[in-house]
C-alpha cells in the first residue's frame, strides 16, 4: 500500500462525533495490520462502525463471516439464487413483489468476481496508507460543510446514490468505481437503520481518492459557517 503522505489533519477540525475512516481494497494481503476478530459478526456497513471505535487499523477477507452482502457486492461470493431472485424483499415487506428486488439488483453496483481479496479499515489518527476512500458520518451541519467544500471551487453537484437495501455499494463501491463523492442518510438504508449503526439524523459521505486533495484544501480556504447561515435576518 502508498503509505500515507496527504496531510488530513483538517478534517478533526471538524469535531465529528467519530472519526473519519480510510477504507482500502486490495488484491494481495496488507502487511503489518491485524485481521478483524473472527469472533465479531459483523456486517460491511458494521465494519465501517467498528473502524470508528478502534484505535488501530484492520482488514478482513473473503475467509470472514460477513453477516449481509457485503462480500457480494465486493466479488468475494456470488448471492445465492433464491436471493437474486428477489425473494428476500418480498419476505421483509421492503419490496412489493420479487421480481420489483430483482430489478433493483440490476442497478446496485459491485465489483468483479475476485478483484477485491482484502478491505483494510482504518480511522484518522491510525491511518498509515492513502485511502481509496474517505468516509465521515456526520450531522446535518458538518455535512453541509464537507459537501459544500466540494463544490466550492470546482462547481460540481451534489450527488446522492442510494436504495432502500445493499446501502454499503454506495458507500463503497460507487464512489470507488465513479470516482465521485456520494453522501446518503443511513436512516433511509434497511440494515443501517434495523442495526442502529449512526446516530440520529447522521448523514453518510464517501469521498473517493481523487476528491480528497480538493476538499482537503477547500475546507482549509473557505468560510464554514457562513454569515447568512447564522438566523433568518441575516439571510442575505
Amino acid at each position: 500500500m502508498r503509505p500515507l503522505q496527504t496531510d488530513l489533519s483538517v478534517f478533526r477540525k471538524l469535531n465529528l462525533e467519530m472519526p473519519p475512516i480510510g477504507v482500502k481494497f486490495l488484491f494481495f494481503k496488507p502487511e503489518g495490520m491485524e485481521p478483524l476478530s473472527p469472533e465479531k459478526h459483523l456486517s460491511l456497513c458494521e465494519m465501517l462502525v467498528e473502524a470508528q471505535r478502534s484505535e488501530t487499523p484492520f482488514y478482513f477477507d473473503r475467509r470472514y463471516q460477513e453477516t449481509c452482502v457485503g462480500k457480494i457486492l465486493l466479488g468475494m461470493q456470488d448471492m445465492e439464487a433464491f436471493a437474486e431472485s428477489g425473494q428476500i424483499g418480498e419476505k421483509l415487506q421492503i419490496f412489493q413483489e420479487a421480481r420489483a428486488n430483482y430489478a433493483f439488483y440490476q442497478h446496485v453496483p459491485k465489483f468483479a468476481r475476485d478483484v477485491v481479496n482484502f478491505v483494510a479499515f482504518a480511522p484518522l489518527d491510525a491511518m498509515t496508507f492513502e485511502p481509496d476512500l474517505l468516509i465521515l458520518s456526520a450531522n446535518p451541519d458538518q455535512a453541509e460543510i464537507v459537501m459544500r467544500s466540494m463544490t466550492y471551487s470546482t462547481g460540481e453537484l451534489y450527488n446522492s446514490r442510494t436504495t432502500p437495501v445493499m446501502g454499503c455499494a454506495w458507500l463503497f463501491v460507487y464512489p470507488f468505481q465513479s470516482g465521485r463523492v456520494n453522501y446518503l442518510v443511513p436512516a433511509m438504508v434497511h440494515g443501517m437503520k434495523g442495526r442502529e449503526l449512526f446516530p440520529e439524523g447522521s448523514v453518510a459521505i464517501s469521498i473517493p481518492y481523487p476528491w480528497i486533495p480538493a476538499v482537503m484544501h477547500n475546507l482549509e480556504e473557505m468560510v464554514w459557517h457562513l454569515p447568512s447561515h447564522r438566523g433568518k435576518g441575516r439571510y442575505l
